[in-house]
């Protein structure tokens, strides 16, 4: 009895959505060449939000060396990116990481995912309109903050901001109420945005050009000395490090690669659009790739110029670009771009509130979330409590927590999501074929339990020997049910042993490197048992399925992946993981206590989500585009 009620349970937990049948006009449209995919990518991926985490990276975290963090996000990005391209093609259709994970790997794998892609969106609007506030304020000479700080500060506990955030609170509360009342981003607005953004790199690179002095990223204690005791600024001075280009240390790169990881999210966008070009397999990643970089070299640029232009200590933090302008003597530049700033912001913050809701109605039409969230009102169309539950943890979270904790918990809500996208990968190739259609039952979608061996599929012969061969010299070239159980099984033990291995890297790096014996020991002999898990992997015998995109070197660059993404996690502060905690508790009640029994009786009596989406998805972007 115990044991049947364990398998119901497991079979709940991995239980597949059925894939909807895609409209014909969604199928028809115009290819897309190489140089469409990369102007898409870089439009989705350049915005206002990475400057106010240049800002704060630059003063706290990294210095001028923000450039190498850019470049080791970089590079992370391409690794998930092609990684999240395959789990697309799995599921040709427009959707995000959460339809995707679903509909191939299962209803926790999925949970989990849009669990943590939701407080990614949270803190992402929560940051942005943060931003808004301190740029809005910065231009009227901190009135604001200075008197809510004066009355709230003293009556605010330490782990919250210093004073709630009023302006910040007003802002999403007014565009939580157009929304409600069915505001749309237009693709004129989209294109203006865009103008913008690109408008923002460009200009202060060739300002940086004009103004910087190389001096600054030559700092010492001297000048530190000197500008605090002849610094009329209102703003506080950072800390000085070390000085130098890399004043906070290897350590100081390492965070704030962690912390911008979502720099260049917008980029996987690109995989959606990029069903409709005609070579997949090369027009993908080769756009991916040349988004990034481009991506970076605005990022970066930026970045040189900023810290060129103004000491990586005097740099205002909340708002960097503008106040650099005002900082040199160009006030008339400042102004125009602070008014800039504020509408770029203001269209980022409206991306992400698109994409929280459309991820909150998706997981609650899909019985995951409470079935009220999913409602849709019958004159404007729009999810409505959807709205106001993405406007009520937005003001939330914007009023009461510091932009640099929300900075932190971002990266905190998209490393464990891609983590999974990676080991979904290294898993899918390696399962027998699966029919992901609606037609096929449920019952044997999620069937787990055992079977008779088919004719084409060998009987296992008794006894370990036999386990054994299996692992090395797999018996059939097409994958089975054992093949498939091998790779689970040694899947889950590699993301042990990576976590392992980069928890040790990430706390003792110089023992390690320096021979202590213990763990010098210990981390070569997780070394060995990764290389051979892999082999592993390796012998077993690949899906033939033709799919549009196929992750290359397989199972290395998955693996190399999941071991980038679990590194930087472990850069992650205990006050983040603390946080993190306490959201993914708040998940585990919400998904136990009531998902866990509503997921296919909400999916049976509501519209299929995947059509409701794809209604959404004519008039809003995509959960990319934030």
């Amino acid at each position: 009895m115990l044991r049947q009620y364990a398998r119901q349970f497991v079979q709940k937990l991995v239980r597949r959505r059925p894939l909807e049948p895609r409209e014909e006009s969604e199928s028809r449209r115009a290819p897309l060449s190489i140089l469409s995919l990369v102007l898409l990518g870089v439009g989705r991926t350049l915005g206002a939000g990475v400057y106010v985490l240049a800002g704060i990276m630059v003063m706290f975290i990294t210095g001028p060396a923000i450039i190498i963090s850019f470049s080791v996000v970089a590079l992370s990005s391409v690794l998930s990116g092609l990684c999240y391209a395959e789990l697309w093609a799995w599921v040709p259709c427009s959707g995000s990481a959460y339809l995707y994970s679903y509909v191939t790997m299962g209803e926790l794998c999925a949970f989990v995912i849009g669990w943590d892609l939701l407080l990614y969106l949270v803190a992402a609007a929560s940051c942005l309109t943060r931003a808004w506030s301190y740029t809005f304020d910065s231009l009227i000479g901190n009135q604001i903050s200075q008197a809510l700080e004066r009355t709230f500060s003293p009556h605010m506990p330490s782990f919250l901001a210093p004073y709630p955030d009023f302006v910040s609170l007003g802002l999403v509360l007014l565009m939580t109420g157009l929304l409600v009342l069915g505001a749309r981003v237009t693709t004129l607005i989209f294109k203006v945005s865009t103008g913008l953004n690109l408008f923002v790199p460009i200009f202060m690179i060739l300002s940086g050009f004009i103004k910087g002095d190389l001096h600054n990223w030559q700092l010492t204690e001297q000048d530190f000395s000197s500008n605090t005791s002849g610094s009329s600024s209102t703003f506080s001075l950072g800390p000085l490090g070390s000085g130098g280009f890399v004043p906070f240390g290897f350590e100081g790169i390492l965070q704030g690669a962690t912390i911008l990881f979502t720099s260049y999210f917008g980029v996987h966008g690109i995989v959606t659009a990029g069903k409709e070009a005609p070579n997949p397999q090369r027009s993908i990643p080769l756009s991916m790739v040349i988004s990034i970089f481009i991506g970076f070299l605005a990022y970066s640029g930026v970045s040189a110029a900023l810290t060129l232009m103004v000491p990586y200590y005097q740099i205002y933090p909340y708002s960097p670009l503008p106040q650099a302008f005002l900082q040199v003597g160009w006030d008339p530049a400042g102004y125009v771009m602070a008014a800039v700033f504020l509408c770029t912001l203001l269209y980022s913050f409206l991306c992400a509130t698109f994409s929280m809701f459309q991820l909150i109605y998706a997981m609650a039409a899909d019985g995951l979330l409470f079935q009220v969230l999913a409602r849709i009102h019958t004159r404007t169309g729009t999810p409505i409590m959807a709205i106001l539950a993405s406007g009520t943890l937005t003001g939330f979270m914007a009023s009461l927590l510091r932009i640099f904790d929300l900075v932190k918990l971002m990266s905190a809500g998209v490393l464990p999501a891609y983590t999974l996208v990676a080991v979904s990968i290294l898993v899918l190739r390696y399962q027998q074929d699966q029919n992901l259609s609606k037609n096929e039952k449920i019952e044997e979608e999620i069937e787990i339990s055992d079977h008779e061996p088919s004719p084409s599929e060998p009987v296992p012969e008794a006894g370990n020997s036999s386990i054994l061969k299996n692992l090395w010299y797999p018996t059939s070239p097409i994958p089975t049910r054992k093949s498939g159980q091998i790779v689970y099984g040694c899947a889950f033990l590699l993301v042990l042993l990576l976590t392992i291995l980069s928890l040790i890297l990430a706390q003792w790096p110089s023992q390690v490197f320096s021979g202590d014996p213990v763990l010098t020991t210990v981390a070569v002999l997780l070394l060995l048992l990764i290389t051979g898990v892999t082999v592993i992997i390796w012998r077993q015998p690949q899906s033939p399925t033709a799919l549009h995109f196929k992750v290359p070197a397989l199972p290395v660059l998955p693996l190399v992946s999941i071991l980038v993404n679990i590194y930087l996690m472990m850069q992650m502060d205990a006050g983040t993981w603390v946080q993190f905690g306490i959201w993914m508790g708040i998940g585990s009640v919400i998904y136990f206590g009531y998902g866990i029994r509503h997921s296919f009786k909400e999916k049976n009596e509501q519209q299929p989500a995947a059509s409701t989406s794809q209604m959404l998805d004519k008039n809003v972007p995509s959960d990319e585009s934030s």
